[in-house]
């Protein structure tokens, strides 16, 4: 069945996946703008070096580091960043919360390692989150800050145990929820959500106490893989550099992106935006005859990615499709979740105004589906 969705129904940017995400004409126009001074040129001269400084400086800004606080980047994207941490940053033993796909392989990671002991592992059933709860012989407790494959939020929280680093997952929720950072030690991240940019980076915040661990592991005598030292990450880090060549463009389409953040109100303004679009989503499914939000608590929604719940007489893959051959695309669900459900990211980047004109182009498909 073909639909076509009247014009004046149509978002303006149809872009509303969870990664990669919309990326602003702002931002293309400005790499555009250095494609002969910047892009092809050396990553251990000024020129790039200069704008790997522009966006740690920007990132320090936008999340209020704490005195004593690093930024530290490498290669290979939030995944690489799990057995990073394996190997410097655990030192025997974790406990992990898992309401998702991404804590879960996490948690997978430190449970392969050898050198590392049984890890702690805390599950709730998709749409729901569990707690952390001070155990004997855990050096870390790790979580999530938001599960993109479920559309659960939870807020940091510094676990109080002597010497144990806290570490947030922050792959989705970074630039698009609120955080204090003296509730982390370490706060990991990649630039394909609310940056706005292309993956292939890892980002970490990382608190005094997270790289005294990291030398510390270093120090022991631990065999870890050159590409996974932490250490040497922090080291080149401090010099605006990599270990070994990044992307180039990604780090300048994530620097525009920050600085435009910071220009706006910071990471207040970011949260407030994605607190808007994504309540506009929570209120229509909630007053819908048809939808419901996929996670029952409010207090665990996520403000940036929302799951919603479509009654079984509609095939909501059918509503996915004709919302694609529209131009609105990516709002489908998480693989591996199953259900028959929409899946739509409102990263700081998406207009709160092309959210409320998808949503009259869902009713619209709704209707003809009907």
């Amino acid at each position: 069945m073909s639909i076509t969705i009247p014009a004046d129904l149509l978002p303006a940017d149809g872009r509303f996946g969870s990664g990669p995400s919309k990326v602003r004409k702002a931002q293309v126009d400005a790499l555009a703008g250095v494609w002969q001074t910047y892009l092809g040129t050396s990553h251990r001269q000024k020129t790039v070096k200069s704008q790997v400084g522009r966006l740690r400086q920007g990132l320090r800004e936008l999340f209020s580091l704490p005195e004593g606080y690093e930024v530290v980047l490498g290669n290979g994207g939030s995944t690489a960043f799990w057995d990073v941490a394996t190997f410097s940053l655990i030192r025997d033993r974790a406990q992990f919360l898992s309401f998702g796909e991404f804590g879960a392989k996490f948690a997978s990671c430190a449970k392969k390692a050898p050198h590392l002991g049984a890890p702690d592992v805390r599950v709730a059933d998709p749409g729901g989150a569990p707690a952390f709860e001070v155990t004997a012989g855990m050096d870390a407790y790790c979580s999530p800050h938001n599960e993109t494959s479920t559309g659960v939020a939870v807020t940091p929280r510094r676990v109080a145990a002597d010497s144990a680093l806290t570490i947030i997952d922050a792959t989705s929720a970074a630039g698009g929820l609120a955080v204090d950072a003296s509730e982390f030690d370490v706060y990991y991240f990649a630039p394909q959500k609310s940056f706005g940019s292309d993956g292939g980076l890892w980002f970490a915040l990382m608190s005094p106490a997270a790289l005294a661990r990291v030398s510390e592991i270093k120090e022991s005598g631990r065999w870890i893989p050159d590409f996974l030292d932490l250490q040497t990450a922090v080291e080149n880090s401090v010099q605006d550099q990599t270990y070994n060549t990044p992307a180039l463009a990604t780090i300048f389409l994530m620097a525009e992106q920050v600085d435009w953040f910071n220009a706006q109100g910071g990471l207040s303004w970011c949260a407030d935006r994605t607190s808007e679009s994504s309540g506009l989503l929570y209120s229509w499914a909630e007053a819908s005859a048809v939808a419901t939000p996929f996670v029952t608590d409010p207090a665990l929604r996520s403000g940036v990615v929302a799951t919603i719940d479509i009654d079984d007489a509609i095939d909501a893959t059918q509503i996915c499709a004709a919302l694609r051959a529209n131009g609105i695309v990516d709002t489908e669900p998480y693989r591996k979740l199953g259900r028959n459900q929409l899946r739509i990211a409102v990263f700081p980047a998406v207009e709160p105004d092309d959210v409320r004109k998808l949503i009259g182009s869902i009713d619209y498909v709704i209707t003809q589906l009907a």
